[in-house]
């Protein structure tokens, strides 16, 4: 048997590498044109692999599910997978389920019958029928209430949805691409997320990867935004020297590219100078960002984990908290009282010898007092009357207690919430550790829309 390679051997190891050359050439060329229609910036390998399993399984109908932080912009993949799909010419619809409040989740999606509830005056068709042979891209899909994830899932599985109100099975053709910035395995294990429909939806999972991990496109970022808002606002662009650069790729971005974009704008409006230095660049970057400092709604002790499994129960124990301040605080009253009447008490007896130095050697409770230091001075009138103040303030306690609504203290909550963050509701739902579709429902509830 020769060991010596036949021509044909050669040329097909030729053949074998020079396909392989061509076919990642042709991968990084159809990257790169995804890049440019889309408008997405980065060289990022991390990002490029994204852009590739989108670009790969955008000709089939799998589910595709797309994970990453917020403001790192998962919402241009579902446009490329499907311009890149047999889909293209259809209905593409986005669909943010954190929004739309729980009671109105299930027509908005299913359709409803006219006269199925009130307010339903006639029939209207959902985002399931009216995207019919096109794509659906489902936003913040991990907000969805469990008896809507089981309706989703019926669709995914069968193709077939029934509407709010009606008996009739319809049937719709849709590409479902869904998107969270929650991590989904720990919502399905807290039963916040059907594991079924966790698993038909990840049918490819493509991650995003959060802006710091792409240290290197951030000035490209950064040079890009400030050009667009260069020809928006018709002012000089800004720069950054090497410095600042240095600063802005080592900077957490908990916000990503959005918060880099909110940045950039306000430098290029707010700064006369357009070469930006480390020192004019600091000013801008917080010390202190959602998302880079833990937000606990209560001081707990130290390695001390706890969760609320509702509502109610964050109620319950801000009313705890509350009376145990109060009865602290009564313990304080109480204190400085008896130090006051002691104070004074020794006062009397000093301006009393002053005048009258017999008076020195007796009982001060003895002495015959005018009526203001008679209250503070004798020692039974002023036991009796700190017992009859601790009635009072156990009394005003109790009414306070009575008084106070879980409706009351739930509002109070909001309120100061949504004054924390400036009025931001996503920010302002997380630290209170709700849904932002909850905290939607409950501003509509207690009216604070113009807060």
């Amino acid at each position: 048997m020769s060991n010596k390679f036949s021509i044909f051997d050669i040329l097909s190891c030729y053949g074998f590498y020079f396909c392989s050359f061509r076919d990642s050439f042709m991968a990084k060329q159809n990257i790169q044109q995804v890049k440019q229609r889309f408008g997405i910036i980065g060289t990022s390998a991390e990002l490029d692999r994204a852009i590739d399993i989108a670009l790969q399984v955008a000709p089939t109908d799998l589910s595709v599910l797309i994970t990453g932080e917020s403001g790192v912009g998962k919402e241009i993949f579902p446009q490329i997978i499907h311009q890149y799909s047999g889909r293209k010419h259809g209905p593409y619809f986005a669909v943010n389920c954190g929004s739309i409040p729980e009671g109105t989740i299930d027509s908005e999606l299913f359709g409803h019958e006219k006269g199925s509830f009130t307010g339903a005056t006639a029939t209207r068709k959902g985002y399931f029928e009216v995207a019919d042979g096109g794509t659906l891209f489902l936003d913040e899909v991990a907000e969805l209430p469990l008896p809507t994830q089981a309706r989703l899932l019926r669709v995914l599985e069968t193709g077939e949805f029934i509407k709010v109100g009606s008996s009739k099975v319809e049937k719709s053709d849709v590409r479902v691409v869904a998107a969270t910035n929650m991590n989904m395995v720990q919502a399905v294990e807290k039963g916040r997320f059907r594991e079924d429909l966790y698993y038909r939806l990840n049918s490819v999972p493509i991650r995003i990867p959060p802006l710091r991990q792409r240290k290197e496109d951030i000035p490209l970022l950064f040079h890009k935004f400030a050009t667009d808002f260069a020809e928006k606002y018709m002012i000089p662009p800004i720069s950054l020297t090497n410095a600042a650069k240095e600063m802005l790729m080592d900077y957490r971005w908990p916000g990503n590219i959005r918060q880099l974009k909110n940045i950039t704008e306000q430098i290029s409006i707010i700064e006369q100078e357009r070469i930006i230095t480390p020192e004019i660049l600091k000013r801008y970057l917080p010390t202190e960002e959602v998302g880079m400092v833990p937000v606990r709604l209560f001081d707990l002790k130290e390695n001390e984990q706890k969760t609320f499994a509702s509502e109610r129960e964050i109620l319950y124990q801000v009313l705890f908290d509350m009376k145990k301040d109060i009865m602290d605080l009564k313990q304080v009253v109480a204190t400085i009282l008896t130090a006051s009447g002691d104070k004074m008490k020794s006062a009397f007896t000093a301006e009393q010898a002053q005048s009258d130095p017999s008076l020195v050697s007796q009982d001060p409770a003895t002495l015959n007092l005018p009526f203001k230091y008679d209250r503070v001075v004798s020692d039974a009138p002023f036991k009796e009357d700190e017992s009859k103040r601790e009635e009072e303030i156990q009394e005003a306690t109790e009414y306070e207690e009575r008084s106070l609504s879980l409706e009351d203290v739930e509002k109070d909550m909001i309120v100061k919430a949504l004054e924390r963050h400036n009025g931001k509701r996503k920010p302002a739902a997380n630290d209170l550790k709700i849904s932002e579709r909850t905290l939607y429902r409950k501003i509509k509830e207690y009216k604070l829309e113009n807060l």
